[in-house]
Formats: structure tokens, C-alpha cells, sequence
């Protein structure tokens, strides 16, 4: 494995991160990415790293996206990698994501296991290449149907275990992104409840493989005010409602927020 260029998080840093999808046309994405910086530039109490955030733009985007955040305690990331440098048309190489200044990618995400496939097998391949290339697997997990928080902890925990092939150190240097399939999109978040219980559940099972502080942030609708409700849970990951930066902005805010109290995680 090469040297990461993964997060650089304290055990109790919180994440707040936001992916464009493909909402976002070419120039639009910039000037969008202009505005999120400045949410950032104007909270001077970022750099101390007690709060991280991170941007996924499309991968067209990464490029000019390194150069706009230069200086910026924001990380960028990837919204899909492939397993494999060599001939494999249409994909994009963790390798390259490195050189591009990438420091986290997603893998896994709901909408690429449901509509291009992806098993668990693909995702563990694409994990272990992220992974030795230095950048952060950012592995989504979550469970299709809402129902008992036990059962979708056991069908995360399981998710997890599968993205690693059972390698648990390969698993400590993981990002994992919580988002039920069944919030993904939905006018609501998960209830808080839930995803506490889930989370909590989830941690308690990775405690016993060595994991106790692995992060975990929560997706699916996520959105400002959510975040001061959650218990255990490490940040948030943001999708059409930080589409606006205010609303990046007031997360962040309720983030340092947070951050300045020592919360228990």
C-alpha cells in the first residue's frame, strides 16, 4: 500500500461532506464549488481539524476542483473509482485519483450496487485498490428496507466485513458512510432514533473486531439540523440539500458547534 493521503481526522473529528451526483453541469459545478469554499474561507476555526469536510464532484471536475481548493482545509473526493489500472475502458484508476490530489472516494454507493451491479466482490476489489493506491475508501453501507435497527445493524456490519474480505486492519482505514437505501432521496431523513440505534449497534459490533474508532457518518437526505440529534454518529454526508452552500454552512456551523462541546462519539 502506498503512503494515504486519506483523512487526517483526530478520534473525535466530525466529517461533513456533500456529493453533487451528476446534478451539476460543468460550469455550474465551479461556480458552486466557488461558493462552497467561501462557506469554508469564513470559518477560520476549521483548520483546527476538529471538523473535516470534504466535496465529491463529478470526475470531470476533479481537476479544476484541486486547483479551487488549494489552501483549503475542504478535501476532495471521487464518486466512484475502478478496481485496476490497465485496460479497462471508461473506468478511472485509484492511481490517478492520487496524482489528481483526491483524498477520499466513494465505493459502493446504493445507486451503483441497484443500477450498474455492483456486488460485493466488485466492491472489495475497488476497496483494496482505493486503498493501495493511498486514497480513502469511503464505503457505503446501508440496508434496503427500514424495519428493526438490530437487523439493519447486522446487515451493515455484514456489508462491511464483505467490502474487506475480512481484513480488519485493511477495515481501520475506512470511512463508512451509513445511508439506507430506503432514505436515499426521500423528502426526510432517517428518524434520529433510528439511525442512533443503528449506529450504536454497529459500533458495538466493530468494537469487538479491534474498531472502536472507525468513523461512521450518516447519509440519505441528510440535511441542517439533523446532526445536533444523532448519538455515535461521526458527521454527515450531504447530498441535494448542501446543493445550496448555506445549507453546507449551517451544518458546518452546528458541526464546530458540536466539536466545541467534546461529544461523546
Amino acid at each position: 500500500m502506498q503512503q494515504s493521503v486519506g483523512i487526517p481526522t483526530s478520534n473525535d473529528s466530525i466529517l461533513v461532506g456533500v456529493s453533487t451526483k451528476m446534478y451539476l453541469g460543468y460550469r455550474e459545478s465551479l461556480d458552486w464549488l466557488e461558493r462552497l469554499r467561501h462557506e469554508v474561507d469564513t470559518r477560520p476555526a476549521l483548520a483546527a481539524g476538529r471538523v473535516v469536510p470534504f466535496v465529491i464532484p463529478s470526475f470531470p471536475v476533479l481537476p479544476a476542483a484541486a486547483r479551487l481548493l488549494a489552501g483549503s482545509p475542504m478535501l476532495l473526493g471521487a464518486q466512484n473509482c475502478g478496481w485496476a489500472d490497465g485496460p479497462w475502458t471508461g473506468e478511472v484508476a485509484p492511481s490517478m485519483l492520487a496524482e489528481l490530489g483526491v483524498r477520499l472516494v466513494e465505493i459502493g454507493h446504493a445507486e451503483r450496487r441497484k443500477h450498474f451491479n455492483e456486488d460485493d466482490a466488485m466492491v472489495a476489489l475497488k476497496v483494496r485498490a482505493a486503498d493501495d493506491a493511498g486514497v480513502m475508501p469511503l464505503l457505503c453501507v446501508g440496508e434496503r428496507d427500514g424495519g428493526q435497527p438490530a437487523a439493519a445493524a447486522d446487515f451493515v456490519y455484514r456489508q462491511i466485513e464483505a467490502a474487506v474480505d475480512g481484513d480488519w486492519d485493511l477495515a481501520g482505514r475506512l470511512t463508512i458512510a451509513y445511508e439506507p437505501v430506503w432514505a436515499i432521496g426521500a423528502a426526510e431523513p432517517a428518524a434520529a432514533a433510528y439511525v442512533s440505534d443503528v449506529v450504536q449497534r454497529l459500533r458495538a459490533q466493530l468494537t469487538a473486531v479491534g474498531l472502536r474508532q472507525l468513523p461512521v457518518i450518516y447519509g440519505g437526505s441528510a440535511k441542517p439540523g439533523l446532526l445536533p440529534t444523532l448519538e455515535g454518529v461521526s458527521g454527515l454526508f450531504l447530498g441535494r440539500f448542501a446543493h445550496d452552500p448555506a445549507n453546507f454552512g449551517a451544518v458546518l456551523d452546528e458541526a464546530l458547534q458540536l466539536a466545541s462541546g467534546f461529544p461523546a462519539r
